[in-house]
């Protein structure tokens, strides 16, 4: 019987697979000619664009080129660089409510050397459908236990999990929580406490191992007489234990982001703080600590009763006011293509249209450490970008041409392959 269902399970990914491979990306070089061009760093520029092989070569007006080149008359378009989504499961989950599936939740709790870009499955049937809205580039990562694994930036078009990387990965840590697991957890006060108080131990104990770990390491490669028994897991840390690397340190209770500012401080750690859903509520400490902030999602619901009905779409906006560089994620996979829509309420709950869109480009670029070549437009950045009709935060907007490092990638996906398909159906119903 599991046989079956996996090979039914095969034959209907193969016929998905199929129905998106229509059409193929489009080699350039590219230029796009009378635009509103959205710089995000450096302005608005009414004028052309020029794309050749990965990069953008020029902006400008009136680019002469002596290469021969594909020109899409922008004329009344507006482009933006493609938009970065901060935290999502892309391409490591189909449906999540079918768990064979999903491959961002691994058996075990103390697990950071587990890649998520290993699991990258670049023919995701989510892949092309986030695509169409603009988001080009998005950090997939894990779910589960204490240190899940590593997240990966990856952009959304390539043939292998390596083609897609972007330049970035980092271990996930789920900071202990204070606070009950549900409306169904039925454990005292006290054993609430207890419970978190033994979590955040067992946390101390691990980081203490691990820095001890380091420490043998190191002198191990200056003596080679000192042996070292290899652990996995230790050395996915070791970056993050030596500022090499970040700690993307999951937490959104207030009380937890309290607590994780002050154990981030005590081990001198590297991280960028993510969910962060009352960040509001400390958001001068989060400031005061200088870290930066992922948040996400800002479609969702009040955390607690007797919040107000916006206090999620009111929070990134609230941290940026305080002063905490803010980038927004959905936390999604089927809906990551629903990130403009976020960052959409972000902006009109106090964010600012401008300050919205840096949170989805060059923000989430700085976070990561790739700004040098990813979250605006500028002659020598990655081409990531697309070609709209208006605000891309407006539902009504419509992406007429998306680039990937270069590529122009074709809009279809699943979505759009459906509609052709019932819009013009036959036999046709009269």
């Amino acid at each position: 019987m599991k046989a079956l269902y996996l090979l039914s399970l095969s034959f209907l990914t193969f016929i998905s697979l199929h129905a998106q491979m229509v059409k193929k990306s489009e080699a350039g070089p590219f230029l796009l000619k009378n635009a509103t061009i959205h710089t995000i760093t450096k302005g608005v520029i009414q004028g052309d664009l020029l794309i050749s092989g990965e990069r953008i070569e020029a902006i400008g007006q009136n680019i002469k080129s002596s290469a021969k080149y594909t020109v899409l008359d922008c004329t009344g378009k507006h482009i933006y660089p493609g938009m970065i989504d901060g935290g999502t499961q892309v391409a490591l989950s189909e449906i999540e409510a079918v768990s064979i599936t999903n491959d961002f939740n691994e058996i075990g709790d103390f697990i950071p050397h587990m890649q998520a870009l290993t699991a990258v499955n670049p023919n995701a049937v989510t892949i092309p459908v986030t695509r169409t809205n603009g988001v080009t580039t998005v950090l997939t990562g894990p779910k589960g236990g204490r240190f899940p694994g590593t997240a990966a930036l990856i952009d959304l078009h390539g043939y292998t999990p390596e083609q897609m990387y972007a330049g970035f990965k980092g271990v996930v840590l789920n900071f202990p929580s204070s606070g009950r697991r549900g409306r169904f957890d039925r454990r005292s006060d006290e054993d609430v406490k207890k419970d978190a108080e033994k979590a955040l131990k067992k946390l101390d104990d691990i980081w203490a191992e691990a820095v001890l770990y380091a420490q043998i390491d190191s002198a191990a490669a200056v003596d080679k007489n000192i042996k070292i028994n290899r652990k996995p897991e230790m050395d996915a840390l070791l970056p993050v234990i030596r500022k090499q690397g970040v700690l993307l340190v999951e937490v959104n209770k207030s009380e937890d982001i309290k607590a994780a500012l002050g154990w981030i401080a005590k081990n001198k750690i590297n991280a960028v703080l993510t969910g962060v859903a009352e960040g509001s509520r400390v958001a001068q400490d989060i400031a005061k600590a200088g870290l930066a902030v992922i948040t996400g999602p800002v479609l969702e619901t009040p955390r607690r009763d007797y919040d107000r009905y916006d206090t999620p779409y009111a929070n990134a906006g609230n941290m940026l006011k305080a002063g905490v560089r803010v980038a927004i994620r959905t936390d999604e996979a089927e809906n990551a293509r629903n990130l403009p829509f976020h960052a959409g309420f972000a902006a009109a709950y106090g964010m600012g249209i401008d300050e919205a869109y840096r949170a989805v480009s060059i923000v989430p670029a700085e976070i990561f450490g790739v700004s040098k070549f990813y979250g605006s437009l500028e002659a020598g950045k990655v081409a990531n970008l697309y070609i709209c009709d208006g605000d891309p935060f407006e539902t009504r907007n419509q992406v007429e041409a998306l680039f990937i490092r270069g590529w122009k990638v074709p809009l279809e996906s699943r979505h759009t392959l459906l509609y052709d398909e019932f819009i013009q159906r036959s036999p046709g119903v009269k």
